[in-house]
């Protein structure tokens, strides 16, 4: 079990997901880039945390819920859960004002159906209903992902290996934070679209050491200069 001091922001499994160096460079180095994704992305949560998103009937809508879960050391906040009617003899929860048990089902919403992204937030939401377990101690088996491009949702069951999952990486977080080392970068086509890639460099440092890299650089100097003052000679007259 972490304190509360331990805990890091759940949020970072969604970097972690994506790119380990991607979580180290945002919450060791404190380092972050902006681009048009990211930026499309926090739109699309503004619009989810304001008073936009109506309740449909026998839906009650949190926004912006406080999580936190001290077996897996995370806090943070859900995009919206809605707490719709429990069944007879179905565990929920009591609602102020409100007859009956509710049982929790978080939504998360992300702007684009890349496949990258989309196993990221699959591990976000797990992650929250996982949190809302701890909390509330009730069950939640299920949750949605709101596809922003689509606008539709994609039904997200939380069952034992994306659990384990979450647990894995919010264990690596962990870890990776203890030793305070920036994994190396290991260029991938998903780095092109990453906001983190002029400050990361994926192709500069993914097969070689920073004074291997400088050595190449050198070298290729060299030959450039060869080859010029070569072309020179060849050009005097004779």
């Amino acid at each position: 079990m972490y304190s509360e001091e331990d805990l890091l922001p759940l949020s970072g499994l969604q970097h972690l997901a994506f790119c380990e160096r991607r979580w180290a460079l945002v919450h060791l180095e404190q380092q972050w880039e902006e681009n048009l994704f990211t930026a499309e992305g926090k739109l699309l949560h503004e619009k989810a945390h304001s008073a936009d998103i109506e309740s449909r009937p026998e839906v009650l809508v949190r926004r912006t819920l406080p999580l936190r879960s001290f077996r897996l050391g995370l806090s943070g906040q859900t995009d919206i859960v809605e707490f719709l009617p429990c069944e007879a003899a179905e565990p929920g929860v009591s609602m102020p004002r409100r007859k009956g048990l509710w049982k929790p089902y978080p939504v998360e919403y992300k702007r684009t159906r890349d496949k990258h992204g989309s196993v990221a937030y699959r591990i976000q939401l797990c992650a929250q209903a996982l949190c809302l377990e701890e909390m509330l101690q009730v069950p939640v088996p299920a949750g949605a992902v709101f596809d922003g491009k689509a606008k539709r949702r994609e039904v997200v069951i939380f069952d034992e290996p994306l659990r384990q999952e979450v647990e894995h990486l919010a264990a690596l977080m962990h870890e990776i934070l203890l030793s305070g080392k920036t994994p190396r970068a290991v260029y991938a086509k998903k780095c092109e679209s990453c906001s983190m890639n002029p400050v990361c460099l994926p192709k500069a440092v993914e097969s070689a050491s920073a004074s291997s890299y400088l050595t190449r650089a050198i070298d290729a100097n060299l030959r450039q200069s060869s080859f010029g003052q070569a072309t020179q000679d060849e050009d005097k007259p004779r």
